[in-house]
């Protein structure tokens, strides 16, 4: 589109809850703990492939450990949402740039996931579907009650938007 009708669209402006880093934190940790614990039970184990067993164990508990503390920080300051009367919009990545964008009368489903982490910190994925090919719009790590009342608030844009006929 170009003339007056034309507008660029800004980067999404709100970012996620701060309680995602200790989520995304626990999930680096579990990830780790698993194949850390079972190269060192065989290690003490496995006499004759303690050596073989052991170092790769702590090689990967150093590297679990160096991406528990670093890459949460980093997803967290370069994730951002932002829900408009024309669309919803997300942007992740770093290096890898993706905006994803899903107009409100293409939107055919919202919907709120919690898993068992999300719910010991008390967040929250609001799930937003299209009929792209690309899949659904995801903006994990909201506050529950502010994912909540996003469902909310963009069911009531959607039902009042007409669909897109093509």
């Amino acid at each position: 589109m170009t003339g007056e009708g034309a507008r660029r669209l800004r980067p999404p402006n709100n970012t996620l809850d701060r309680r995602a880093i200790a989520w995304w934190r626990t999930q680096w940790l579990l990830l780790t703990a698993g194949p850390v614990g079972v190269l060192a039970v065989l290690g003490a184990l496995i006499t004759p492939a303690r050596v073989w067993l052991l170092v790769p164990a702590v090689v990967l508990a150093v590297l679990g450990l160096a991406c528990t503390a670093l890459i949460p920080v980093w997803w967290f300051r370069v994730h951002r949402w932002e829900v408009t009367d024309e669309a919803v919009y997300v942007r992740t990545g770093f290096f890898w740039q993706e905006w994803r964008i899903a107009p409100m009368s293409r939107i055919q489903t919202v919907d709120t996931v919690r898993g068992p982490l999300e719910q010991l910190f008390k967040l929250s994925t609001v799930i937003v579907t299209t009929a792209s090919s690309k899949g659904a719009v995801r903006i994990e790590g909201l506050d529950h009650e502010l994912a909540a009342g996003l469902a909310e608030q963009l069911t009531h844009i959607t039902q009042a938007t007409p669909g897109d006929a093509t």
